[in-house]
């Protein structure tokens, strides 16, 4: 019986002993070599981290940071995955969320660690790679691992300013990638390109597949991401045959006319995620590989990543606006009304999942969880969870599902997820900002802060870029003499929405 991924990395190391997993912009690794590396970095942890603790990694793109997480899993424990280019502020609310004792650091990134208020032990995972196994104290480690033991917690945006550490079970996790193999027909033939950062949701696909079916991930340098001509090049030089990306990853190849000068040759099927999709640009590809499958996928981080699909079956034309689809297979999607019954067809509702996929909870976080992991209102007669969106969604005549936008305040910038309210948050610690209010542009993908006070743009600037991820650093700042209100008090939105240019 299956009850976690090492039996996946297990079965495929054996299976495919020789076989190339993973390969970074050094180096490549095998399968058995990477099952040796989990299993050296879980014989160090496993001699002094108690099982079922959170281990933080702070590693870069390459191929020592999957093997992190999975050494970790291997000790008993679950990987909270930190990115060392976020602003030390940022880092700093993760570690104090999480309160892990332990944390994974590559060198590259050691002094950055020495910098963060951790008073745990740093540990470099260069210096622990050689370390001899002891199968006998792995097997102790791992003696109470089950199916829904802790497998990764993975932060989002929240609304008060502090990060949210989304836990995912082994179960969960594997529920997903079976669903996403299945649609996909992954299997040991399939070449994946690394987009994502490998802290993030996304990267779980590129992770996990191969570990699961056999196949290989290259991890893509980020600065080739900007030079797209390139890009295509290391695509046909690894024969990626699959890319799980980002819309925005989509986006930038086709708006910068890679096209013209190479094309993936290897390329088989292409899934995106995290935002909308401009179909003038989706458009291109299908021009230039018409014979791809292209998948529009949908979900958030709480859901195991991504809850629906849809195989887009046709050309699309500039505004073609694409539908999210239909449920992977162990999710169950369900649209209700603010007072918690089922909308009728073809009326909007929030976007809600339940299954075996959804998260454990917020980590350290009872009162966030139980307000948005709540009983299904339609079942009165046992225990059923659901998992409250803030999305909102309709199902059209052929029976797709179809996005309409936030309920909420929260948006997707950039391929993120980020809370406006924490924008504001962050905005109101400037000594000389009165009040504020961030919007976002959707069709600009600009972000907006709107604000009262002295403050200058360039004390703005430079506190954002201290304190957040540039991904959610407003672009547009726009300073009032006063802020607009409705007659109940509240900032009138629609009247700053006249500043969109």
């Amino acid at each position: 019986m299956i009850t976690s991924v090492l039996n996946w990395l297990e079965t495929s190391a054996k299976q495919y002993f020789n076989k190339t997993i993973f390969t970074d912009s050094q180096q490549s690794i095998s399968f058995s070599e990477f099952n040796r590396l989990t299993k050296s970095i879980g014989s160090y942890l496993a001699a002094f981290v108690d099982p079922g603790s959170p281990v933080i990694v702070m590693s870069g793109r390459h191929l020592f940071t999957p093997a992190c997480f999975l050494g970790i899993v291997r000790a008993g424990c679950f990987y909270a995955p930190m990115d060392a280019e976020m602003p030390l502020a940022r880092l700093n609310q993760i570690i104090n969320v999480i309160k892990a004792e332990y944390m994974l650091v590559d060198k590259k990134h050691l002094d950055i660690a020495q910098n963060l208020d951790f008073n745990g032990k740093i540990i470099v995972v260069e210096d622990i790679i050689n370390t001899p196994h002891n199968e006998m104290l792995l097997n102790k480690a791992t003696s109470n691992l089950n199916e829904l033991s802790p497998l990764y917690v993975i932060f989002t945006s929240g609304s008060t300013g502090v990060p949210k550490g989304v836990i995912t079970s082994h179960h969960s996790l594997m529920c997903y990638i079976d669903a996403v193999c299945s649609v996909l027909k992954a299997d040991e033939s399939d070449v994946f390109g690394n987009q994502s950062p490998l802290d993030y949701i996304a990267a779980i696909r590129d992770i996990y597949i191969p570990i699961k079916t056999g196949a290989s991930t290259v991890i893509i340098p980020k600065n080739e991401f900007s030079m797209p001509a390139k890009l295509f090049e290391t695509l046909n030089k690894n024969k990626v045959t699959a890319l799980c990306w980002s819309v925005a990853g989509i986006e930038l190849p086709a708006k910068l006319g890679a096209f013209d000068i190479l094309k993936p040759q290897y390329l088989k099927k292409v899934c995106f995620s995290g935002s909308v999709m401009p179909c003038k640009y989706l458009k291109i590809w299908q021009k230039n590989l018409p014979d791809v499958m292209y998948v529009n996928q949908y979900g958030p981080t709480e859901a195991t990543a991504s809850c629906t699909y849809y195989i887009v079956d046709k050309e699309v034309s500039d505004d073609t606006v694409l539908p999210i689809g239909v449920p992977y297979e162990n999710y169950t999607i369900t649209l209700l009304n603010e007072n918690g019954t089922a909308v009728k067809n073809g009326e909007i509702g929030e976007i809600c999942v339940s299954g075996p996929i959804l998260a454990l909870g917020y980590y350290g976080n009872p009162e966030k969880t139980a307000e948005s992991f709540i009983q299904n209102p339609l079942n009165n007669n046992y225990r059923e969870l659901i998992y409250k969106t803030g999305d909102l969604g309709s199902y059209n005549k052929d029976g797709l599902l179809e996005f309409h936008g936030r309920k909420d305040r929260q948006i997707k910038h950039m391929g993120h997820r980020i809370e406006l309210g924490e924008i504001e948050e962050t905005a109101k610690q400037i000594k000389g900002v009165l009040d504020c209010c961030a919007l976002y542009n959707k069709k600009k993908e600009h972000l907006y802060l709107f604000y009262t006070g002295d403050a200058s743009s360039k004390e703005i600037v430079l506190h954002f870029r201290k304190v957040l991820p540039g991904f959610m650093s407003p672009r547009k700042l726009v300073n009032l003499e006063n802020m607009p209100v409705l007659p109940n008090g509240k900032t009138d939105m629609q009247a700053l929405k006249s500043y969109f240019k």
